[in-house]
């Protein structure tokens, strides 16, 4: 089998993370051996050691002409390093920047303006990319769409990880289709992230049988992504992902919130999420879960970005367009359409086995 080609646009931490995972696991074959995050070692055919990055694209002149190995471990990532990784001959190309660098991060990022951005769209052609991997910014809603239409000119496939709806959204699902494209979306759900956990302990308790009356996430870190949601603007679509998540899977009105909460520079990549949900047990007495969960942000969702990059492989080699549901359902927080995670993962198995 062929190879899967990627390219992707914002090289972050969560890129940095996804490189390293494809140096640290290349040697990782078709076997028993469990590989923490992904779905199955042999994916599809499919294994890590296949992915191989082929165009990135970043705005920050720390960043633009090195080597993507190196970009990836530049300011201001500060994920934590678990591989070392060798040169690629990737260039990390300008892309444009829109609405990717808000108001209050225009002296956290170092942006060129004499520098011009390239031609996405012709970078991707001759790189042939197979995949594009969007990882810009929350609230890039302009040039998340924009990247989208790079993929649609170059004949790409399209991993949306950010809340801005693109796979979620019928007009783009349908440009996607019609392109005999597939697309992967919206925002990603890591691992063992606060959506899963919280996701999960719902379920359960509506599974028993008890009455949720209401619950709360609260979400803090230190990295890019927690400063650049400091600015309340660029939050709506990241709480409408993150809430409806959650109420999704109660099936009668409560009162739910989700979202970030605040950027604390020394956690850096580091997340941590109070969660609680009150709910009634028979006899409507009370009860209620407290809890704290603390991870490593970007190692967190870059084995479900690993399996995503299969399924959307699988995808083109059989020529499906459009939104794959299942996938989408259980890779992301806000899919085109929403299931339960184990209803997702049986029918995602079957989409791979057919």
């Amino acid at each position: 089998m062929s190879g899967i080609r990627i390219a992707i646009t914002g090289v972050g931490n969560c890129a940095s993370s996804l490189i390293q995972g494809l140096e640290y696991y290349k040697n990782i074959k078709n076997s028993d051996e469990l590989v923490p995050g992904l779905m199955h070692n042999s994916l599809g055919g499919y294994l890590i050691s296949d992915i191989r990055p082929v165009a990135a694209f970043d705005i920050d002149m720390r960043k633009v002409g090195t080597d993507l190995s190196e970009a990836i471990f530049s300011e201001p990532n500060c994920t934590k390093k678990f591989s070392d990784v060798p040169e690629y001959d990737v260039k990390v190309m300008k892309g444009q920047v829109l609405d990717g660098v808000a108001p209050h991060m225009k002296d956290y990022f170092r942006v060129d303006n004499k520098q011009k951005p390239v031609d996405v769209a012709s970078v991707l052609r001759k790189s042939k990319a197979d995949i594009l991997i969007n990882y810009l910014p929350v609230g890039s809603e302009e040039a998340v769409k924009w990247y989208a239409t790079q993929a649609l000119e170059a004949g790409c496939g399209f991993i949306n990880c950010i809340p801005v709806f693109i796979a979620s959204n019928k007009q783009w699902a349908e440009k996607f289709k019609k392109a005999n494209l597939p697309i992967i979306g919206d925002d990603i759900k890591s691992l063992v992230g606060s959506t899963i956990v919280h996701r999960t302990l719902t379920q359960t308790i509506v599974d028993r049988g008890a009455k949720i009356d209401s619950t709360y996430q609260l979400n803090i870190g230190g990295n890019t992504d927690f400063r650049n949601m400091t600015d309340q603007s660029r939050l709506k679509s990241k709480k409408i992902s993150k809430t409806e998540s959650i109420s999704s899977q109660i099936p009668y009105e409560a009162h739910v919130y989700a979202g970030p909460n605040g950027c604390i520079d020394g956690l850096d990549d580091n997340k941590v999420c109070h969660l609680k949900i009150d709910f009634k047990l028979f006899g409507d007495v009370p009860a209620y879960i407290d809890l704290k969960l603390s991870v490593e942000d970007s190692p967190n969702s870059a084995g479900v970005v690993v399996d995503a990059i299969r399924v959307a492989k699988i995808a083109l080699d059989r020529k499906i367009g459009g939104p794959i549901f299942p996938a989408s359902a259980y890779f992301m927080k806000h899919p085109p359409q929403q299931m339960r995670d184990i209803e997702a993962r049986e029918k995602l198995e079957e989409f791979i086995n057919k």
